[in-house]
């Protein structure tokens, strides 16, 4: 079974032992109430015994099982075999309590489906355990009814007759057993499509650790080199619209692996594979990164000191400077584009993500291709981070990227974007009208004047009055003392 859906197995198990205490509690104070109702002049229904000790031990026990599963760090198997083990002692404190009612003495013992039948059931469907073992544990829950019946009529409470009969009471449960067989055998299979559905070249999709509009995210391993990656999928039934949107979302993905295969700088997240899965999915296999994007950074910590922001730009002005030198222009440079974490032994290492949105602008040596991956008359970009010239629609070059930078920045250091509005309209006018206010007044955090004087030059609205490329940008930051 992959182990993202053995994950969500442990979730579920948590979620079953959690009603398991709710259920136990209110199951035993409505059967008193229910006394009470029936015959209110008798003092019974208020009396405690045997079957509300068992109800109370399962209320604390699926109560501290709900808690381990979500906290514990053990192995699955070892939270597998804890789900039987629970299995087993639920079916039988229902034997117990069920079995120790004065009402059901006096019943004829005629076949009958259990609580315990449905419990083997609904285990059988919700944890992925191997058809054998559920048999097994199944016939071992089942059998506690009969087992309950004999030692009861064994210590004199009732009397049913031969351990014959008291067996076929509940052969309804036996059978119910051998159908959870056949669940579990439905079960694994499915789990087994699933993992072979997740073969991606050389790589096994894991756990989903992120979902955008139309694609998703997923940890990958390599299958000879047990290295891990991140797989991002796009599905083509989860693009929708029509035919020219879904042509518009491939190229756009395309685009983006073309790009990251050709960028070599380390601040930008690393190319292993591209292509197409049998089911017309396409599917980019890129480093996998270990840390936050910035908006989570900032989300988590809120505004960053200074010379940390410093760091964070220089490098993503490494990345931007070759992209630039090749002619693209990334033109969705945001925070949640922007990660941050451990490469090797260096901690804050900065990686450029998602070149979906690249325009080739063409150098002397290589002329512009026809890259732009946008329907006519739309706007590309996120309006918080976006350049004037980009919301005009007029043509982009380099300097739009330092610009969206120079919003990041901002958003580093005061925790808030350059300009807030009500609607995407509005912040675009305020980036086309409203001049930008200095980082240090917007922060009671300590703010070198250069820096504001840096990231100010940078939210020009005529690209020519800002820093004319990312290399002059970087060196600018150099000179800060940090």
């Amino acid at each position: 079974m992959p182990d993202d859906l053995l994950d969500e197995s442990r979730k579920r198990l948590s979620v079953v032992a959690f009603l398991g205490s709710v259920l136990w509690f209110t199951a035993t104070a409505l059967f008193h109430l229910a006394r009470r109702a029936i015959a209110p002049d008798d003092p019974v229904w208020m009396r405690l015994g045997a079957p509300d000790l068992v109800a109370a031990i399962n209320v604390v026990a699926s109560a501290a099982l709900c808690a381990w599963t979500r906290r514990s760090s053990k192995p699955r198997e070892a939270l597998l075999r804890a789900s039987l083990a629970y299995m087993v002692f639920t079916s039988l404190s229902i034997a117990i309590v069920w079995h120790s009612d004065p009402a059901f003495h006096s019943e004829r013992v005629t076949p009958m489906i259990s609580w315990s039948g449905v419990v083997v059931m609904m285990f059988a469907a919700i944890i992925p355990i191997a058809p054998r073992t559920m048999v097994i544990t199944g016939l071992l829950c089942v059998a506690m009814n009969p087992v309950a019946m004999l030692v009861l009529q064994r210590m004199g409470v009732a009397v049913w007759g031969s351990p014959g009969k008291v067996v076929l009471m509940h052969y309804p449960d036996f059978l119910l057993v051998f159908i959870s067989g056949v669940i579990s055998t439905v079960m694994m299979r499915m789990g087994h499509h699933v993992s072979k559905a997740r073969e991606m070249g050389s790589y096994h999709l894991g756990e989903l650790i992120g979902r955008g509009g139309m694609g998703e995210v997923y940890v990958a391993t390599h299958r000879m080199l047990a290295r891990k990656a991140a797989i991002k999928l796009i599905r083509r039934s989860n693009i929708g619209g029509d035919a020219e949107t879904t042509q518009l979302a491939i190229a756009r993905f395309r685009r983006e692996a073309e790009v990251a295969a050709s960028l070599r700088s380390p601040h930008t997240v690393a190319l292993y594979d591209f292509g197409t899965t049998p089911e017309g999915a396409l599917y980019i296999v890129m480093e996998y990164l270990e840390g936050m994007d910035l908006e989570t950074l900032i989300r988590k910590e809120g505004a960053q000191p200074w010379q940390r922001v410093v760091s964070i730009m220089r490098q993503a002005c490494d990345s931007l400077a070759e992209a630039h030198a090749r002619g693209l222009v990334h033109r969705d440079i945001k925070p949640a584009n922007l990660h941050i974490g451990r490469l090797g032994l260096q901690d804050d290492f900065v990686k450029v993500l998602d070149f979906g949105l690249v325009k080739s602008i063409g150098t002397r040596e290589q002329p512009a291709a026809q890259t732009l991956a946008t329907r006519e008359g739309q706007t590309p970009g996120t309006p918080e981070f976006m350049p004037p010239e980009m919301a005009l629609g007029e043509e982009v070059d380099g300097r739009a990227d330092i610009y969206a930078l120079g919003c990041v920045a901002f958003y580093l250091l005061t925790g808030r974007p350059v300009f807030e509005g009500t609607s995407a309209y509005h912040l675009i006018a305020r980036h086309l009208n409203d001049p930008p206010q200095a980082p240090s007044t917007a922060t009671p955090a300590s703010i070198p004047a250069e820096l504001d004087t840096i990231i100010l030059a940078c939210l020009r609205k005529r690209p020519a009055d800002r820093p004319a490329t990312a290399i002059e940008l970087a060196e600018s930051l150099a000179r800060i003392a940090a």
